[in-house]
């Protein structure tokens, strides 16, 4: 095993059970007897939502999914104007509902933010890593 080469590639379409072959081999537990769901996973992921006021945009909801397993909520923001008036809870509401009931919905929330997300049904996970960008 040690003089094995590994090639790296980006952007290659993935075959479905080459990929539930791989989850049930790392022992990561994933849907691998749904390979149209394995598939679903691997297709180009994003979700964007938008609040407007009069013509104005007042907030916005920026995420990524693979409509199947997870969705990370990258972001939610609400002019502070129009805070207050359930916005982002209406953002997040309709983000879960496009996502559906299979999907998590998973975010990083800034350190002022951490009492509100509790308040639309967010968890706290204690199980989180995160390599923070550098810029």
């Amino acid at each position: 095993m040690n003089n094995i080469t590994i090639e790296y590639r980006q952007d290659v379409p993935l075959d479905p059970a080459d990929v539930a072959r791989v989850f049930d081999r790392s022992g990561i537990k994933r849907p691998t007897n749904d390979l149209a769901r394995i598939a679903r996973m691997f297709a180009a992921p994003s979700l964007l939502l938008s609040a407007w006021v009069d013509n104005e945009l007042v907030g916005l909801s920026r995420s990524l999914t693979d409509h199947a397993y997870c969705c990370y909520l990258s972001d939610l923001a609400v002019d502070k104007k129009y805070q207050g008036h359930g916005i982002g809870r209406e953002l997040v509401q309709r983000t879960q509902a496009i996502i559906g009931e299979e999907v998590s919905l998973i975010l990083l929330s800034a350190p002022d933010a951490m009492s509100y997300y509790p308040t639309l049904g967010f968890e706290l996970a204690q199980n989180a890593y995160v390599i923070r960008r550098k810029r």
